[in-house]
């Protein structure tokens, strides 16, 4: 073992004062001693650094040369502290250097004592916080910012109405740039499709910008209203595109103030120019890079709105268009109802004089197959001759027939939809075989029933409406001799429509199959 070697009390005092020393000359950290008046009494290496004066310079001379005028007042607060034997911690404040530059620090204060404990000053313990201070602001102005934008992207989501959304978007943005003033043009269609130039305003009196009209595609705004970038300038007094244009050939007199400037285009995801957002101060170099990104996002914000905004007017415009057309139909269709009334009406008193020596059963059934067509006519009406029910149009066509024998005619099927144009056949197709069941068939009785069952076949592409009529308990079925005008009309009918029937003369019932395009 190394023989251990016992120094006078006095070396190891000045070995550790050594030490000390040389800890204190070699620190990254400013550290400073001074005596209770505030006069530098030690001064290390990292001191001459951060501050610029030398130890030469510093020693003897009082604190206070570091420290700005508005500040002074802070030292006597740290002496009256440190005479108290109190530790001053982590306090932060601005200091100036011998350039005159003021910078932020972070001090630590500690007393000094004799022996005896009293306080005979202060050892003080400085660090550069500039850069710090520099994160936590760059992140506070992006905390602002988000929330700015948050605030932004709430207001414009809201609102459906055009003139509220760019108003809120030009006050908003004029804040949060600001600017003095703002202005958003901005493209609006009216009735007729055409477009037209609006503006809203922040920051100054509209009359401020009315006398001197709409701004035109010269040289400075021609980029913003192509939507061809940003335009900004510190002082736009001095850009090469300003002042070269008739009449003015710059800012008209009277015109507010406008030495910073920045334009920012208002594009559509369509790629369609909406407008352009103008921001201008009467002070130069007022909007960074910051201000920039902060105002495209508000313009990307404002155009999804624009965008939301016209959809929201077009699906309006048509539903009103809409709405007059069916208007308009539904009087074309009143019109026409009432028309073919008045025909019908027409037709049957013609034939009542035409058929008034023909036999009663003859005269009967014409007229009731007039009765079938206005009946099915009525259908159609009501339907606008689009889309009918086929539970809705065979119940229609039978409904006379099942009101005169209740509990007889028995409807079962899906309730689907059919097109209008065919549905009048299948009407006059039913009235024809209920008209032959009253007078030859099942319904000719007391006992006698008539089934009328449909179904859907086929996919949406080649879908085809099957019914089957079928009587039973009637008297037994022949079949006639000769073709009535019924089942020639009724045959010639469907074909004409691509459809086809099959009559069986069972002698049981009738039975017919119906098969119908849908």
């Amino acid at each position: 073992m190394p023989e251990r070697v016992d120094l006078p009390g006095h070396a190891e005092h000045e070995i550790a004062q050594q030490r000390l020393a040389a800890i204190v000359e070699s620190s990254d950290d400013a550290i400073i001693s001074k005596d209770l008046n505030g006069v530098v009494v030690s001064w290390n290496h990292a001191a001459e650094r951060l501050f610029g004066y030398s130890a030469e310079e510093m020693i003897g001379q009082s604190i206070l040369t570091l420290i700005p005028d508005a500040r002074h007042d802070e030292e006597a607060l740290i002496l009256g502290r440190i005479r108290r034997g109190d530790r001053v911690e982590h306090f932060e404040t601005i200091r100036r250097r011998k350039d005159g530059s003021l910078f932020d620090i972070s001090l630590t204060v500690s007393p000094i004592r004799r022996a005896d404990g009293t306080v005979i000053g202060a050892s003080k313990i400085a660090r550069d916080i500039t850069d710090r201070r520099r994160i936590e602001a760059q992140l506070a102005r992006q905390a602002r910012s988000l929330a700015q934008l948050n605030r932004v992207a709430a207001v414009v989501s809201k609102d459906l109405d055009l003139e509220r959304i760019v108003q809120s978007v030009t006050d908003i943005a004029t804040e949060l740039s600001g600017a003095r003033f703002g202005a958003f043009f901005y493209n609006k269609l009216d009735a007729d499709g055409e477009s037209y130039l609006l503006f809203s305003l922040s920051g100054a009196p509209r009359e401020a910008f009315e006398r001197f009209g709409m701004p035109r595609n010269t040289d400075l705004f021609d980029p913003t209203f192509r939507g061809e970038g940003v335009v900004r300038s510190p002082d736009i007094r001095e850009d090469p595109r300003y002042g070269r244009n008739s009449p003015h050939y710059g800012m008209p007199e009277g015109h507010l103030p406008v030495v910073s400037y920045l334009a920012v285009p208002v594009v559509s995801s369509s790629g369609d120019v909406h407008g352009g957002l103008f921001f201008g101060h009467d002070e130069p170099a007022m909007f960074g890079d910051d201000i920039e990104t902060l105002v495209l996002y508000i313009a990307a914000q404002a155009a999804v709105a624009m965008d939301n905004a016209r959809l929201h007017e077009a699906a309006r415009n048509e539903i009103a268009q809409r709405r007059r057309a069916e208007e308009a139909l539904e009087l074309s269709l009143a019109e026409l109802r009432h028309r073919v009334k008045n025909s019908l009406a027409m037709v049957q008193a013609i034939a009542s004089q035409t058929f008034l020596n023909a036999p009663v059963d003859e005269r009967h059934a014409f007229e009731a197959r007039v009765r079938a067509l206005s009946e099915a006519h009525d259908l159609l009406t009501e339907k606008n001759w689009g889309i009918v029910s086929v539970a809705e149009m065979i119940e229609r066509a039978l409904h006379l027939f099942v009101k005169l024998h209740p509990g007889r005619i028995s409807l079962e099927g899906p309730d689907m939809d059919f097109p209008a144009s065919k549905a009048l056949l299948v009407a006059m197709v039913l009235h024809e075989l209920a008209t032959n069941a009253v007078k030859y068939g099942a319904l000719s009785n007391d006992t006698g029933r008539v089934t009328v069952d449909w179904e859907e076949r086929g996919d949406a592409d080649a879908s085809r409406l099957i019914l089957f009529w079928t009587e039973t308990g009637g008297p037994a079925v022949t079949e006639p001799s000769r073709r009535g005008f019924g089942s020639r009309m009724v045959e010639r009918a469907l074909r004409g429509q691509r459809g086809d029937a099959e009559i069986i003369f069972d002698p049981v019932g009738v039975r017919c199959t119906i098969q119908l395009p849908a």
